[in-house]
């Protein structure tokens, strides 16, 4: 049943929003219990972290899963959108320890681990909950009842569970290698959190002396003078006729005075710098691999504080760029610095404070990736699991294929500590997935735990079989894993995506989702990525406050094609605002006209209107619905948009007003109802999943059966009701309608004059011409129909308009003022022939085509065709008038 009261004259979506979105949660709607007699539906929502605040970011990704979850709760899946947010170690961790900082004056070591963690965990209850509460104001319909924390109790079981099969099965490992490490976080970093970019830098040009060969040297380009102190050797490439007999000959290492061998390796680059290349196994990766095959020493001179170590000399305590400053002034006075050259190049960056990470040799915990990625990549390539849009598969296998072992070990006290414990009697070092209290080896009590924790992606890693129960085998487990899809932000494919993958096909032997659906970012009108330091981001909510979630949603989803970057433009809020207005403007007319409506009521045949609309809405269901399954969610909210603007609104409404207002015709008036009520209802379902809000608060007040537009059935094309031989009629009088409409606009003619119209038509259409010429009268203010042969004669003085399947023609006599018309055309001839003189004028000028630029003079050239085809125009429009003085 509708609700009786009709809706307000304007749309307020604040009040509708925050009383639709209560009404949700009270009644349950957004959980479903297992039911294995249903398709199930499941996502897992990309976590985010405790720290995070709503950004655009967030806005596009989880409205993007919001359309396929409320889309296929209408289709009756067993559908489960599983909510919960991040531990964020790192980030969390600076947040807590600058809060102290800042409010105490305490370091997290003046309050100890234990302390430390209780505030974390305070911090957390006090702010966590605050991105979801945001995500809340848009409408987002997660089960919030099965919401999860990638530290609470039930996932650090399943990260304990993974860490020790894992160790268990000699993948995980503690080993001493190069890794990033973030000076100012003081924790190592994996790959993937390392941002590379092009800073500004320079290429230093050193000779050094080549031993036992005096005046001969050995010219090497760096970037990092600092780390010359830790060279262990020079490497040129064995295929470089250059310095062919120098291999095995050893240089004398500027300032420290130690000799170091010239070794051969193909790693050298003969077209780079000078082809001969300093080797610092202890602070470049690269350096490390060619230190490992040419069993070179490696030599710590960075220390974990970026300052300068024992190893590095005189320069020992300086901090590392000072320690730069200096090494270059000692080499000029040496007389070894050549030259220096201005050359950007990529720098490695923490993803999370953005200072330039340090590559150190430190003992660290590492993931074996290769064995592991094996199955991770064969289900991609086989199809299992599907990237969306498929360009991603490649990006992904590439990666995996190229991948190294995984650090996950960080030097932080929030997250998942490493459940390792070491006997400080037997010395033996022990996984357990529980806590120990004594050395099952020698049992001893003198034991202690591993400082460390994990990474964080470790854990999130797991989220989309930890966040249903696993390692226990529960029914939600089963049920809904292997998720249905994830959707994300290419920016994290592999952050997160492989992990996922990676984990799911080792712990549950099967995908942890069947499709990847990738979107672009969000930038800003310029195309820059929004950001703290362009001050260029834009809050989500300050846009719903203003607008309404509804604009918001539909403006991110529409326009957008999976994949690509998006631009938010305030213009198009403007434009979906008015979108919902005319939604609003279109139902509260229709509402007031459905009183005294019955759906049982006797009703009259349907009209060509009806049968015609009643068939766009079957194309309309049917096209959604396909691009819906193929990840097209932009391309169906288009499709709807123009349907419901395009059609129920321009075109529908306008033609069923006068039998709406007919009360003395009650069968004929009870046929447009009862085809409105069934076309703005469905139109209602389309958009719901878009625009959950206004149309859940339209639907209430249309007749309809069951408590919320949301558990409503999804609409089913019913193909009888599809006519292409009504479509096509009914395109071509519209067309028609239209071309009278933009001739009237032509000429100016008043609004409400009438006047009349001769439409020459193809046979096939004669007769929905015949059969309703009303709709053209009507709607094309026309007084007297002439309708005639395609190919009779045309009348005389007429604006003709030729459209597919008709002719039109409008005379112009009675339709305007001839002599007011002439009047008006007349001045906007002179006006246009005086613009032509100006811009001959300037094209005539020897100066301006000499100092203008190109593209200016191309400009008043193009201008100048546009101003002639004007002129014609108003000259043909001109003759036209003169025949009917």
């Amino acid at each position: 049943m509708a609700e009786e009261n009709n809706i307000p004259k304007v749309y307020d979506p604040a009040a509708v929003e925050k009383k639709w979105y209560a009404y949700w949660v009270e009644h349950g709607f957004f959980h479903q219990p297992v039911d294995k007699s249903r398709k199930p539906f499941s996502v897992v929502i990309p976590p985010p972290n405790i720290t995070g605040k709503l950004h655009m970011g967030h806005a596009l990704d989880n409205t993007l899963q919001d359309i396929l979850v409320r889309w296929h709760r209408m289709m009756g899946d067993n559908t489960c959108w599983l909510p919960g947010y991040d531990h964020a170690g790192l980030a969390t961790q600076i947040k807590v320890e600058e809060e102290l900082k800042k409010k105490e004056n305490l370091t997290r070591y003046d309050l100890g681990r234990e302390k430390f963690l209780e505030r974390v965990w305070q911090w957390k209850e006090e702010y966590g909950d605050r991105i979801v509460t945001q995500l809340k104001s848009l409408g987002i319909s997660c089960d919030w009842d099965r919401q999860r924390f990638t530290m609470d109790e039930g996932l650090s079981r399943a990260v304990r569970e993974a860490f020790v099969s894992l160790y268990e099965k000699g993948l995980i490992y503690k080993g001493t290698r190069i890794i990033n490490w973030c000076v100012n976080c003081r924790t190592a970093l994996s790959d993937v959190e390392v941002e590379h970019q092009d800073d500004e830098g320079h290429l230093w040009y050193v000779n050094y002396p080549i031993e036992g060969e005096a005046g001969r040297y050995l010219q090497i380009a760096t970037s990092r003078p600092e780390t010359i102190p830790g060279d262990t050797a020079v490497a040129v490439n064995p295929k470089d006729e250059r310095y062919k007999d120098l291999v095995g000959k050893q240089v004398r290492l500027p300032i420290m005075d130690r000799l170091i061998p010239i070794v051969a390796d193909e790693y050298v680059d003969l077209e780079f710098g000078t082809g001969a290349v300093k080797i610092t196994p202890a602070h470049d990766p690269n350096d490390y691999e060619v230190g490992q095959r040419q069993k070179l020493p490696s030599l710590t001179v960075i220390g974990l504080d970026g300052k300068m170590t024992a190893d590095a000399g005189k320069y020992e305590g300086e901090d590392r760029y000072e320690c730069r400053k200096h090494i270059v002034q000692d080499l000029k006075d040496l007389g070894l610095l050549v030259k220096i050259e201005d050359a950007p190049h990529a720098v490695g960056h923490c993803q999370r404070c953005h200072h330039v990470v340090e590559p150190l040799i430190s003992t660290q915990w590492f993931v074996k990736m290769k064995p592991l990625v094996k199955a991770a990549v064969e289900c991609v390539e086989d199809g299992r699991i599907q990237f969306v849009p498929n360009r991603f598969t490649k990006t992904y296998t590439n990666w995996m294929d190229n991948i190294h072992d995984w650090c996950i070990s960080r030097q932080i006290w929030w997250g998942h500590r490493i459940p390792v414990w070491y006997c400080d009697d037997c010395g033996k070092q022990m996984a357990s997935r529980t806590d120990l209290t004594e050395c099952p080896h020698c049992h001893s009590h003198n034991i202690h735990q591993d400082e460390d924790a994990l990474d964080t992606w470790f854990s999130s890693g797991l989220w989309p079989f930890s966040t249903f129960g696993w390692p226990d085998k529960t029914d939600e487990l089963q049920q809904f894993y292997p998720t249905s899809v994830l959707v994300t932000g290419y920016d994290i494919i592999f952050f997160w995506v492989a992990r996922m993958i990676t984990m799911g096909m080792e712990f549950m032997k099967e995908i942890p989702f069947k499709h990847v659906f990738i979107h672009g970012l969000v930038r800003d009108e310029q195309g820059r990525k929004m950001s703290k330091s362009l001050g260029n981001g834009i809050d989500p909510l300050e846009v719903v406050d203003k607008y309404g979630a509804d604009t918001l949603r539909f403006m991110l989803i529409t326009g957008n094609t999976p994949g690509n970057d998006m631009r938010f433009y305030w213009n198009r809020i403007e434009a979906t605002r008015n979108f919902a207005n005319k939604i609003w403007n279109a139902s509260r007319f229709a509402l007031m006209n459905l009183d005294g409506y019955d759906a049982s009521a006797k009703r009259a045949p349907l009209t060509l209107a009806d049968r015609w609309i009643l068939s766009r809405l079957q194309h309309t269901i049917k096209d959604v619905s396909s691009f819906l399954e193929k990840f097209e969610l932009g391309e169906a909210g288009r499709l709807i948009y123009d349907f419901i603007w395009g059609e129920v609104c321009d075109w529908y409404i306008e033609l069923i007003k006068p039998r709406l207002y007919d009360k003395e015709h009650p069968e004929e008036r009870s046929t447009a109802q009862f085809v409105l009520c069934r076309v703005l209802g469905d139109a209602m379902k389309l958009l719901h999943p878009y625009m959950p809000f206004i149309t859940e608060e339209i639907w209430q007040h249309l007749p309809h059966e069951g408590e919320s537009i949301m558990i409503a059935p999804w609409p089913v094309a019913d193909e009888s009701l599809m006519d292409e031989s009504v479509e096509s009629g009914m395109t071509v009088m519209m067309d028609a309608i239209k071309a009278i409409r933009n001739m009237r606009a032509e000429v100016n003619a008043a609004p409400g004059k009438k006047a009349p119209a001769t439409i020459l038509v193809e046979p096939a259409f004669r007769s929905v011409f015949e059969g309703h010429p009303e709709y053209v009268e009507r709607l094309g203010t026309v007084d007297t129909l002439t309708l005639g042969d395609i190919n009779d004669e045309a009348p005389e003085n007429a604006m003709t308009a030729v459209v597919t399947g008709a002719k039109v023609y409008l005379p112009l006599k009675g339709l305007i003022d001839v002599e007011k018309e002439m009047k008006r055309l007349t001045k906007e001839l002179d006006g246009a022939k005086k613009e032509l003189s100006r811009i001959e004028g300037k094209l005539s000028n020897e100066g301006f085509l000499a100092k203008a630029p190109e593209a200016v003079v191309e400009k008043e050239k193009a201008k100048k065709e546009d101003v002639k085809a004007r002129l014609t125009a108003l000259e043909d429009q001109l003759k036209e008038l003169q025949k009917l003085q």
